[in-house]
């Protein structure tokens, strides 16, 4: 029971954090692409791998805590179906290009943010707690 308290507490802040920042405006940008929403969902997958990573090879911590924040903060802050209706919304519009475009920078920009969160969290973030280099083994 308690670690659906602690999901549930994270994605009550994760879902109003993600509700600011979609809505956080850009000057003098003219909404080509929702980069609020790119921004949130890069994010997210950084965190989501940093976290996880940090929490399961280098710095143990309570698995509720850790639901709490990954499945609960991360799960509610990222937004994969909005992601997928600014998708739609721009081929209502007849706009292939700018669709493709941004589920495609979408997906290569997600990706490209975990594997830093999983090089930081082993690199940076072991040297910090063990004062010593990550071995992959």
């Amino acid at each position: 029971m308690r670690k659906y308290i602690f999901i549930g507490i994270g994605g009550f802040f994760g879902a109003i954090l993600r509700l600011y920042i979609k809505a956080f405006p850009i000057q003098n940008y003219k909404e080509l692409v929702p980069l609020n929403i790119l921004f949130i969902n890069v994010m997210g997958s950084f965190l989501l791998a940093l976290i996880t990573t940090t929490t399961l090879e280098v710095w143990e911590i309570n698995s509720d805590i850790r639901l709490g924040i990954c499945t609960g903060f991360l799960g509610a802050y990222t937004t994969f179906s909005t992601m997928c209706k600014e998708a739609v919304t721009f081929l209502d519009k007849g706009d292939y290009f700018s669709a493709v475009t941004y589920l495609t920078n979408s997906v290569f920009l997600g990706i490209a943010a975990a594997y830093l969160g999983v090089v930081v969290a082993r690199e940076f973030v072991y040297k910090l707690v063990t004062k010593k280099a990550y071995k992959y083994d």
